[in-house]
This record gives C-alpha cells, structure tokens and sequence, in this order.
C-alpha cells in the first residue's frame, strides 16, 4: 500500500484540483447572480451556498483526483516498462525500481479507472438529474475521453507523451476542461469569458509539465521521448517556459477587468509574487537537475491563484 500511495504522487493533486475551484467559484458566483436577477423583484430573498456544502463540488474534486492518480500510475508503468524511468532525476518511480510489478500496476490502474468512472456518473447525475439525457451523455463522453487520455500519454506504441503532445493534453483537460467543464456543471450555460481563467490554468499546468520536461530532457532525449523540449532544446524551452507564466498572468488580469465588481479581484496577483522568484531561478539555472525543487513552488503557486482568483469573485 505504501508504494501504491508513492506511485499516486499525492503531491501532484493540488495542480489538479485547481481548475476545478476556479470553476467551481466562478459557477456558484454566476448562478447565484442568474437567480438573484431572476427574483430581484420580488420577495424572494435568495442565499448562496458555501462550496463546502456543495455536492456537485466535492464530486468533481473525487472525480479529478481519480483522473490524477490514474495518469500518475499509468505514467509510472508507461515509461516503467518503457525504460524511460530507469536513469530519471528526482524521485524513484515504483514500476522501474521493481517495487510494484507492470500486473499489479495495471490493476491498480483498472481499479481505479471502475472508481473514477462511478463517481463521475453519479456526479453528472447530481448535476443533470434525469431531464438532460443529452448533457449527460456529453458529460460522460468526456469522462471517458479523460481516461483514455490519462492512460495513452505514456502507456502503448502510440503514447502521445512521446511524440511532443504531452502539453496539449495538459492544457485541454487541467485548463479548458477543469475549469469550463465546473463551470458548466454549476450553470448549465457556456459563458465564454469563463476561457480566460481557464486558459490560466492550462498555461500554469502546462508550465509544471514543462519544468518537469526540462529536466529530464536528457534522458528523454536518451530514452526517445520527444517532449517539446526535447525538439526545441533547453535555450528555447526557457522561453517557452516565461510564456507560459507571463501569458497566464495577462489572461486573468483581462478577465477580471472585463468582469470587474471590485478590488478583491486582484487578490490573485499574490500568487504570481512566488513565480517571479522562480523565473530569475529558471533564468539563471545551468543545471536541469536543480530543477526538481522547483516543481512544486510553480504547482502550489497554481493552487494558492485557484484560491485567490475564487474568493476575489465572492468578496
């Protein structure tokens, strides 16, 4: 159980978890205004609820958490069986050490993708009920999308993660489809701004997926795993990289102007104080391996702005 828990990387769910408050936040904040204009003129009196109370939010955090920990293990036996993982930096991954064989981590990845479909099925239920048969089959077309997803980015001849397209799925499924997808759960309406935060959070995502790639661009470029970083080279990887954080930035701020309600809002640029910090360390960094510490700084950055940019929406 404790190699299985190692193989989960728990530390890698606050990333994850952040698209999901964002929209969550976002979606309970528009809908409780859509009622409100709705019974403004009456006697009505209408009350929002706390996200804490809210199922729709703890089942999306269940099912995401169960897409996370599914990637990571899929992740663990792809490159594990692959070879990939045999001379990595950071920590030792279960399948390559031997500590977890490739059957008992394909189990593990069967057992939770049966648990991870469950819950998304009773939280399309919760969030759709039995009158939009349309809706949830979408919703549950996309869950199913998410798996696939999680598994093929290492696992099989034709892993994506392998061929560069590691980043995009990153930005599809931790950005536009986290955040809008909450979002939509909540209101039932596509607001088309709701992208702008989304595309933070994909950028952001993108940027630990990217760390993560530039220091093991080595070894990947060894092992054949053709990540962006590995086709465009660490000089170039660097500046892809301050794109990614700075473009995130001018996405939120441009969603906050456009949907400006009061200065709270830009309680998110907080977040952004620990992200120039990293990027002088980026810039000044001459050995990939240094990198590693700075996963986490760039991933808890990511959900300290979920926190910020939320509440900014309700106070």
């Amino acid at each position: 159980m404790k190699n299985f828990i190692k193989a989960a990387r728990l530390r890698t769910l606050p990333l994850s978890l952040s698209g999901i408050i964002v929209g969550a936040y976002l979606g309970s904040v528009d809908k409780f205004l859509l009622i409100y204009e709705e019974f403004i003129d009456t006697t009505i009196c209408v009350v929002r609820t706390p996200l804490y109370r809210s199922s729709i939010f703890w089942l999306a955090i269940l099912t995401t958490i169960g897409f996370q920990v599914l990637s990571n293990f899929a992740n663990d036996y792809g490159d594990g069986v692959k070879g990939t993982d045999d001379n990595r930096e950071g920590e030792a991954r279960m399948v390559s050490s031997g500590a977890i064989t490739p059957k008992q981590m394909k189990t593990a990845m069967t057992v939770t993708t049966i648990f991870t479909l469950i819950v998304a099925i009773l939280l399309i239920y919760v969030s759709f009920g039995k009158d939009n048969f349309g809706l949830s089959l979408l919703f549950f077309g996309l869950g199913i999308a998410s798996i696939v997803a999680a598994i093929k980015y290492t696992v099989g001849k034709s892993a994506y993660g392998y061929s560069g397209f590691g980043d995009i799925f990153v930005f599809v499924f931790f950005g536009l489809l986290a955040v809008v997808g909450t979002y939509f759960l909540y209101t039932k309406e596509l607001n088309f701004v709701i992208f702008l935060p989304a595309f933070t959070i994909g950028l952001l995502s993108t940027a630990v997926l990217n760390l993560n790639n530039m220091r093991d661009r080595v070894n990947d470029q060894k092992s054949g795993k053709n990540t962006i970083v590995v086709k465009i080279g660490a000089e170039f990887a660097k500046y892809y990289h301050y794109y990614l954080i700075f473009a995130s930035f001018l996405f939120a701020l441009l969603y906050v102007v456009i949907n400006y309600r009061s200065p709270y809002q830009f309680l998110f640029i907080i977040a952004y104080l620990p992200l120039i910090k990293h990027l002088v360390f980026v810039y000044n960094n001459k050995e990939e391996r240094l990198l590693d510490g700075e996963l986490k700084k760039v991933a808890l950055s990511t959900f300290l702005f979920s926190i910020l940019f939320g509440l900014g929406q309700i106070l």
